[in-house]
């Protein structure tokens, strides 16, 4: 089974930019995508209820900002939707695609001001620990996919040094993303690669950080350990993130 998480960055202008292209090349069969930005009746074509997948929406109930999405080549279950009482930017969306558990997750960023970072540590990064550790030890295979907004290591970033009082990078944040990983957790694509720079899933529009590939790896696909006894490869599909998104699929084949 191929699994694929995607920030679009807006699914409206990734459909005008190739995205449909890039995933038959990819061919995932079940697809995670984040910041869909949409309703679905907004959606251009068939692509409310894209022909040869099964799909579940968790749009946000402001039009036009984040919402994530599950699509697969069989039929869904719904399990949950966030990990709050409501979910109004529509963050989580947990199903089960045969046996296997996934988890869509958009985590928000910090960055725009203050005030939403501390929405995204109180809110989110405390509460989420303790709900994502109880669900690592759950006996079937579980993935956890999608746009933490936290690069974890120096490895996971172009400019250590230089974003080390920023959002994404702050020391408590790269804590929080240790202490999940040793909740249960496996970092598949990491341990794939190894101890290598890189490689990055998102890039700045800014200084040509695309181009010179100076970017920070943000998106993840994390597994239990039943999951993880089932990997196969995992990789970040540049190419894709070099048009459609300001964010590159990440990929996982599993047995």
């Amino acid at each position: 089974m191929r699994v694929t998480t995607w920030n679009v960055n807006g699914l409206r202008a990734a459909l005008r930019k190739g995205f449909k292209d890039h995933i038959t090349r990819i061919s995932p069969d079940v697809l995670l995508l984040q910041e869909i930005r949409a309703l679905p009746a907004q959606l251009p074509g068939d692509w409310e209820n894209p022909k040869g997948w099964h799909v579940h929406w968790h749009p946000a109930e402001r039009k036009g900002y984040s919402g994530t999405a599950v699509l697969a080549k069989y039929p869904i279950q719904v399990l949950r939707r966030g990990i709050h009482r409501t979910d109004p930017e529509g963050r989580i969306l947990h199903v089960k695609v045969k046996e296997i558990q996934f988890v869509c997750i958009y985590l928000p960023s910090g960055s725009s001001s203050v005030e939403r970072q501390h929405i995204k540590e109180t809110k989110w990064l405390k509460k989420f620990l303790p709900w994502a550790r109880k669900l690592s030890l759950s006996e079937r295979p579980v993935l956890m996919g999608g746009d933490f907004n936290i690069a974890h290591t120096e490895k996971d970033i172009f400019y250590a040094k230089g974003n080390a009082k920023n959002s994404g990078f702050l020391p408590h944040e790269r804590r929080w993303m240790t202490r999940l990983l040793s909740s249960g957790w496996h970092d598949i694509l990491r341990e794939q690669v190894g101890d290598s720079q890189g490689p990055y899933s998102w890039w700045s529009n800014r200084g040509r950080a695309r181009e010179l590939d100076r970017g920070w790896r943000i998106d993840y696909l994390l597994g239990n350990q039943h999951a993880h006894d089932r990997v196969k490869s995992a990789n970040i599909d540049r190419r894709a993130g070099m048009t459609v998104s300001d964010h590159a699929p990440v990929t996982v084949d599993l047995e």
